[in-house]
């Protein structure tokens, strides 16, 4: 019988930051493709609700919950102990969980520098080491990082996030170096602007919004489903000798001048 190489089935996947938004998205995609689930967030409300309401689309058994500080290395692994304990070996990790600052850096206090890395490089480190921790021994394993289009490009007022995003390509880079040889496949999609309900006032402006489409060949913003289908396919076998590669889902704005 033929296998479907993009087929998730019993596999385990945890998404940080997925309580809502595009984190919230991609563990939907991955539980359409077959996987158990395992949302997590810093809000254990918010979180339940968002595990309810995907329990409600792909059953009780398939979506589980943990709530952590992905900046705090002992939080980081309790965490992922419980979600092991919740729902089985973690097989998929999508360190997605991020934040934004948006300050020129002649006013950016060194503190909301620091927030930034922590939260969206420091963790993808202390999640990814210890998910690695317990891939390695299994010899195989997923990691996917969520970068942006600021992996690669800048923009004023946000560069603590750039640099961020910019070490974070640099990191999956890294953990390929260490880990592919031990069966681990870790890559990174960088989306372009995504429409969500984060970025709604950004769409709703009016000037902002003619230049992402003027500024993107594919003419328009992105949107979660465009995220999905590659998150899908890093996640699976049919990515088996992809490794420490950072995939542009952005439109073509990366493409052009």
């Amino acid at each position: 019988m033929e296998t479907n190489p993009f087929d998730l089935t019993g596999r385990t996947a945890l998404v940080t930051g997925s309580s809502r938004g595009i984190g919230q998205a991609l563990a939907a995609g991955l539980a359409a493709a077959g996987a158990k689930v395992v949302l997590h967030g810093l809000d254990p409300s918010r979180l339940e609700l968002s595990r309810k309401a995907l329990a409600e689309r792909f059953g009780d058994d398939r979506i589980a919950a943990v709530a952590f500080d992905i900046t705090d290395e002992p939080s980081v692994s309790l965490g992922v102990a419980e979600a092991e304990e919740k729902a089985g070996p973690v097989d998929i990790l999508v360190n997605n969980a991020g934040i934004q600052h948006r300050v020129p850096l002649l006013d950016l206090a060194v503190e909301d520098w620091n927030r930034v890395i922590s939260t969206d490089l420091t963790s993808a480190f202390l999640v990814g080491r210890e998910v690695a921790r317990r891939m390695l021994p299994r010899g195989r394993g997923k990691i996917i990082n969520i970068g942006s289009v600021q992996s690669d490009l800048a923009r004023p007022t946000i560069g603590a996030y750039t640099a961020a995003k910019g070490g974070l390509r640099n990191l999956t880079r890294a953990m390929a170096a260490e880990w592919a040889g031990s069966g681990l496949q870790i890559n990174a999609v960088a989306p372009g602007y995504i429409h969500t309900e984060m970025t709604q006032a950004l769409v709703d402006d009016v000037e902002f919004n003619s230049w992402i489409c003027k500024r993107t060949p594919a003419g328009r913003w992105g949107t979660v489903d465009d995220l999905t289908g590659p998150v899908q396919w890093l996640a699976s076998e049919a990515s088996a000798y992809v490794n420490g590669q950072t995939i542009f889902i952005d439109g073509g704005m990366t493409a052009v001048v």
